[in-house]
């Protein structure tokens, strides 16, 4: 399945289309998509829903989707990587992390539109347009403040009217959605998610904790987190001007030469090759 990538940590691609003309993909990056007039059907991660004016949408890195357009669609994907939250994030404002944690790494992007209140809809709208009216001028000494501000207001609206005005439809500590966001959350700190580490923290025996892990997602734990982290290593090295031991480091690697291995048995190629495909 082909994956696009994000040249930037931030973007935003505004279109109309009669007809789709991408695969099925996925992506190295978060994904909320605004239906701004049309109607068709949006096939995410096998199910189907049908579209319209007004619908948000909102994807992760390994989601997979297409667009069936049945009348003249305009699209506007607001796409996003890691850091752009990951820099902002206070200790301190427990709000935030609750809506980062529950809102991107829950399976909840693929219950198709998230937003069906009209004025909700309309808020979402006006922040977009102050959005893209910003992102005019990135250069501006202020556009990091205004778009970290907009995207905040957006994602915690999107929140709100997922999981309700107290942002907690909690997840449960015994779904394997608990044990994702815990492995996201953790992903920079290696001695947090070894199996017995997680067998702990969730209450299970380690060999139950990797059987349920596999039943509900397919892949083994250790899949799931060398997947995850090789896969926020590439936009590392795409999008960053760190070194390659910095990034090793970062990833919580003993030594760079580790890294470079583990990097080349997962991609086949090396960090410094695979930095310059760009």
């Amino acid at each position: 399945m082909q994956r696009y990538l994000l040249h930037t940590p931030f973007s935003i691609y505004h279109f109309e289309a009669k007809t789709w003309n991408h695969p099925v993909h996925k992506h190295t990056y978060f994904e909320i998509i605004f239906i701004l007039k049309g109607s068709g059907i949006h096939n995410i991660n096998g199910n189907t829903f049908a579209y319209t004016e007004g619908d948000v949408f909102l994807l992760g890195p390994e989601d997979f989707h297409n667009f069936e357009i049945d009348i003249l669609t305009e699209f506007c994907f607001v796409r996003f990587n890691d850091s752009i939250y990951k820099n902002h994030v206070d200790e301190k404002d427990s709000l935030w992390q609750q809506v980062t944690n529950t809102l991107l790494y829950t399976s909840s992007q693929s219950r198709g539109t998230i937003v069906r209140d009209k004025q909700e809809r309309k808020k979402l709208h006006s922040l977009l347009a102050v959005l893209e009216e910003e992102n005019e001028n990135p250069n501006s000494k202020y556009f990091d403040s205004i778009r970290t501000s907009i995207m905040r207001s957006i994602m915690i609206i999107l929140a709100r009217n997922l999981f309700g005005e107290t942002l907690v439809s909690p997840v449960l500590k015994d779904s394997v959605e608990a044990i994702l966001v815990y492995i996201k959350k953790h992903i920079y700190e290696p001695t947090k998610l070894t199996i017995e580490h997680l067998a702990d923290v969730f209450n299970y025996s380690p060999d139950y904790i990797s059987i349920f892990f596999k039943k509900h997602t397919g892949e083994s734990i250790k899949q799931f987190i060398t997947k995850y982290k090789m896969k926020l290593i590439e936009i590392r090295l795409l999008y960053s001007q760190l070194t390659i031991g910095e990034i090793a480091d970062e990833f919580g690697y003993i030594d760079e030469s580790h890294f470079c291995k583990q990097f080349k048995k997962f991609t086949g190629s090396t960090p410094t090759a695979f930095r310059k495909i760009v």
